[in-house]
């Protein structure tokens, strides 16, 4: 059974940092895709940023520039540090596991954590 858990978020202040943790269990780590989405109150979950197997890099447009994402397949635990938080950065922080293709697509994911909650204060 894959079990996915975030940690790492909170309240930070607007310019702030943070870094956000997801320690995964249950699945042969190295074998699957690692994304982070985010989903604000009223709106749709949004593809963040996605590591592939292979250690390639996705980013969206929304946090590219100010976002690193990582993993550690020792330690089976996937990263993302965001830089020059925003008000409009709150949102529920979800990583997700999955082995599809087109890692920007949350049905490319079968498994989430419960999410972690971000709120940036102005």
């Amino acid at each position: 059974q894959v079990q996915l858990v975030e940690s790492g978020g909170g309240l930070v202040q607007a310019g702030g940092s943070l870094r956000l943790s997801c320690a995964a269990s249950g699945l042969t780590f190295s074998t699957y895709a690692m994304g982070w989405f985010r989903q604000a109150p009223g709106k749709e979950r949004d593809f963040l940023t996605a590591i592939s197997r292979g250690g390639t890099v996705y980013y969206s447009d929304s946090v590219k520039g100010r976002s690193t994402a990582s993993r550690d397949n020792v330690k089976n635990t996937v990263f993302l540090e965001m830089n020059s938080l925003k008000p409009e950065d709150t949102a529920v922080y979800y990583c997700a596991a999955g082995r599809g293709v087109t890692l920007t697509r949350a049905y490319a994911y079968d498994s989430w954590g419960p999410g972690t909650q971000v709120t940036v204060s102005s």
